[in-house]
């Protein structure tokens, strides 16, 4: 069970409260689902016994727990946040179905650069004695690091519109493409400005992007040109030959801008929308030709992902005459 946490020392430094920006819930309101009094039977605490047992019984229960995460009693929000943070994460690793975005050390002979391969070498530096000549770089094998074959952009809609459950879905998809890209992957998060979370290239680990993805609260308005600008940038960093912007948004863009000729743009676009909420990224797919799907609940959020990215309309010319290099 997780309870409140110590109170600090006298004269000691006080925890922030970690108060999201928007609209929080308080327990009244939470207390409309059949299962709260059982998960929080108090101020600040989260059982998680109980979360576990409600979660293993109704998938549903999860709208909860993510709810509780923009919750107005600050330690129960945090044990929320916590809480929710390791169920994205292991749910985005069990549902992930090949790490498409990992570079490999890759063999090769007579290259000039990378890392020289000594038992790998052996056979051509005996054949070029036996010969009686000088070792040559063909007779030498050499690693390398292959770069990776996708990059990912996730860009997440923090506006008005946006939720505990939608914030929880972002989470996945951004804890997914950290499993599949680990080196190239950026998320982002908008509402009247941009914000970088993750930059491309970067150390923040899956785990603490989660937990900021989570601490968001939807407010604002919502520049969507802005953000995937700001997305187009991070990609043109990549090395990566795949780059891929992964838009969760309901795609109501509260300005008249460039949004469209913006998305189009894009070297590859993915929209995933709210189940409830989809007719403008329906939209928006269409004119700016990208790919776009709905996610009904936080956890189908990587496997909806997984679907997007396996069903990519135009296949890569190069991957066609070149299978398995990347």
């Amino acid at each position: 069970m997780t309870g409140p946490p110590a109170a600090p020392g006298p004269g000691g430094p006080r925890p922030k409260s970690g108060r999201p920006e928007g609209r929080t819930v308080g327990r009244h309101q939470l207390a409309r689902h059949a299962r709260f009094a059982e998960v929080s039977p108090d101020v600040g605490v989260l059982d998680e016994q109980a979360m576990g047992r409600a979660l293993a019984e109704d998938p549903t229960a999860f709208g909860l727990l993510a709810a509780m995460t923009t919750a107005t009693d600050e330690r129960l929000r945090a044990a929320a946040i916590r809480l929710s943070s390791r169920i994205v994460l292991e749910r985005a690793r069990a549902g992930r179905a090949s790490m498409r975005g990992v570079s490999r050390l890759r063999p090769a002979r007579g290259a000039t650069d990378g890392d020289l391969d000594i038992d790998a070498s052996i056979e051509g530096v005996s054949a070029a004695r036996t010969e009686a000549r000088p070792v040559g770089h063909d007779d030498l094998t050499t690693v390398h690091w292959a770069r990776p074959r996708t990059a990912f952009a996730v860009v997440v809609d923090r506006s008005g519109s946006m939720s505990g459950p939608r914030l929880a879905s972002a989470a996945t998809v951004a804890a997914a493409c950290a499993l599949r890209a680990p080196e190239e992957h950026a998320v982002l998060s908008f509402a009247g400005t941009v914000d970088v979370i993750r930059p491309l290239v970067s150390d923040v680990a899956p785990a603490l992007v989660t937990e900021r993805l989570l601490r968001l609260s939807g407010h604002g308005v919502t520049r969507l040109a802005d953000a995937l600008k700001a997305a187009r940038e991070q990609l043109a960093q990549a090395r990566a030959r795949r780059r891929v912007v992964i838009l969760l948004s309901d795609c109501r863009s509260t300005e008249a801008d460039d949004t469209v000729e913006t998305a189009c743009s894009l070297p590859e676009l993915i929209i995933l929308a709210p189940a409830d909420d989809h007719e403008q990224a329906a939209r928006l797919a269409g004119l700016a030709g990208a790919r776009w799907g709905t996610v009904s609940h936080p956890l189908e959020a990587a496997s909806a992902l997984d679907q997007l990215l396996d069903a990519r309309l135009v296949p890569d010319p190069l991957e066609i005459l070149n299978p398995g290099k990347g």
